[in-house]
């Protein structure tokens, strides 16, 4: 049983120290930090600009379903939409997504792709050298093929 538990356990262990589950980690982190960066320019910069056109916060934008939407007797008269809440999660959304792309993706797309053709230049290169050095090989067996044969007529 305590070699079952052993294993399980080692098993864990080189689970934890792969390499792609601490780059993970890594990413959860900075994932998080740049949250907070994303909400507080939509908070900070992008909602004061939308509320220009009306209210100051964009979070109290909303709309009334059903009744007045006032509070009578402690308890609301009606059904409120909050959707002013929604354009800001959606706005944040959009430009997390917008740096995400321009920032990390569209980089890495240009770079993977630079590599591909610099890759592919170089097997081409090579191959050109392979080919060069089995016509050179070519001509020397032709050579020695001549020589050969040149010295069975002496003979």
């Amino acid at each position: 049983m305590s070699e079952k538990k052993v294993s399980v356990l080692e098993g864990f262990k080189a689970f934890l120290m792969r390499g792609n589950v601490i780059d993970l980690a890594v990413a959860v982190v900075i994932g998080a930090a740049f949250t907070q960066i994303v909400n507080s320019v939509v908070k900070g910069v992008i909602n004061p600009v939308v509320g220009a056109f009306g209210t100051k916060e964009l979070d109290s934008y909303s709309s009334c379903l059903k009744g007045t939407c006032k509070v009578v007797n402690g308890e609301v008269d009606g059904i409120k939409i909050l959707w002013g809440s929604v354009l800001s999660a959606t706005l944040t959304f959009v430009i997390t997504a917008a740096v995400v792309y321009f920032l990390m993706v569209l980089p890495m797309a240009k770079y993977l792709a630079r590599r591909a053709a610099r890759d592919a230049a170089k097997e081409g290169a090579k191959e050109v050298i392979e080919l060069t050095e089995l016509e050179v090989l070519k001509e020397i067996r032709d050579a020695v093929v001549a020589q050969r044969g040149s010295g069975h007529d002496r003979q």
